[in-house]
């Protein structure tokens, strides 16, 4: 079984002009006469990695991706100010994937999201069902505040202490995703720097099995460790404009959507627990569970799987 296919370059790219301040980067890869396919990224604020087209057979996928806003391409980053953060909610990532559909005069494609991207691709799901062909999903986390607690407010905290420690005294208030927030939004960059470092110090505990030790590779860029910070701060302080437990209440509107459901049993970021729901509440999913599996797709288990889905679905 390969890990990934081999590595492809876009074969068109654009940046998307929202109207309101935004302009949201996007590419296309793959066959132009292929399946249609939509890459989701996590985060939010991750952005879309070259691996990301890798997990798409180039033959018989035409695969879209797109950077979302605040992050990635697309300006204004929230890397380098707080207007990125202006605009910049869950119903307006959900009004870009729409007009980057109707801009490829896509009528109907898969959607492909992790982390973040599994609740954002639920959500364009739920609202668009009938542009949407199948769903293949992974780090499932289903937009609940107690998903956010566990990572954010303390939950997973009891199995690192000393990490969480030191996270949660540098917020300077009792809920740590406000304080940062204000840390983050702080004029003086010492201060919105080291949030950001401090942040991304902890995030960096929880996405693998087993649990990596350091900054991970991707946060020791400044900028975007600080772009990243402010677009998750953002998100979770508003619990990601998603209404408590309404992306799983609303899984019926999915009925006669094949999803692929993947998740690997030692995430710490997202508890197997969120993906069993899902997959009681998604009409038709499968779920796949990855012994060996953590939160990231970095592990050759979890990429087999998900390459395994996504050729699944090729000639569906």
């Amino acid at each position: 079984m390969r890990e990934r296919y081999p590595a492809i370059e876009p074969q068109q790219h654009g940046m998307l002009a929202t109207g309101d301040g935004h302009d949201v980067y996007w590419e296309v890869c793959g066959n132009p006469a292929g399946k249609p396919a939509l890459v989701l990224h996590g985060g939010p604020g991750s952005g879309c990695k070259s691996w990301h087209r890798q997990m798409f057979d180039p033959e018989r996928y035409r695969v879209a991706l797109l950077d979302q806003r605040g992050c990635g391409r697309s300006t204004p980053s929230a890397g380098t100010g707080l207007a990125a953060l202006e605009a910049n909610t869950t119903p307006h990532l959900l009004d870009d994937i729409e007009a980057l559909r109707e801009l490829l005069g896509i009528d109907r494609w898969l959607v492909w999201g992790g982390s973040f991207g599994c609740e954002l691709a639920l959500a364009y799901a739920e609202r668009y069902p009938a542009r949407v062909s199948e769903l293949v999903l992974w780090g499932i986390t289903t937009g609940r505040r107690s998903e956010a607690d566990w990572l954010f407010r303390g939950g997973v905290g009891v199995m690192f202490p000393e990490q969480w420690y030191r996270f949660a005294e540098a917020a300077g208030d009792d809920d740590p995703v406000a304080g940062y927030r204000r840390l983050l939004h702080d004029p003086d960059p010492a201060v919105h720097r080291k949030a950001a470092e401090d942040w991304c110090a902890w995030e960096s505990v929880t996405p693998d099995w087993p649990p990596a030790t350091g900054i991970a590779e991707r946060f020791r860029d400044p900028a975007f460790a600080l772009g990243f910070a402010r677009l998750v701060t953002h998100y979770v302080h508003h619990d990601l404009w998603i209404e408590d437990g309404s992306l799983l209440r609303d899984a019926e509107r999915l009925e006669g959507v094949p999803a692929a459901l993947i998740h690997g049993r030692f995430d710490l970021q997202a508890p197997l627990a969120s993906a069993w729901d899902l997959h009681l509440a998604l009409p038709g999913a499968t779920l796949d569970v990855v012994g060996e599996g953590g939160h990231a797709a970095g592990g050759t288990a979890m990429r087999e799987r998900l390459l395994a889905a996504t050729d699944r679905f090729a000639g569906v």
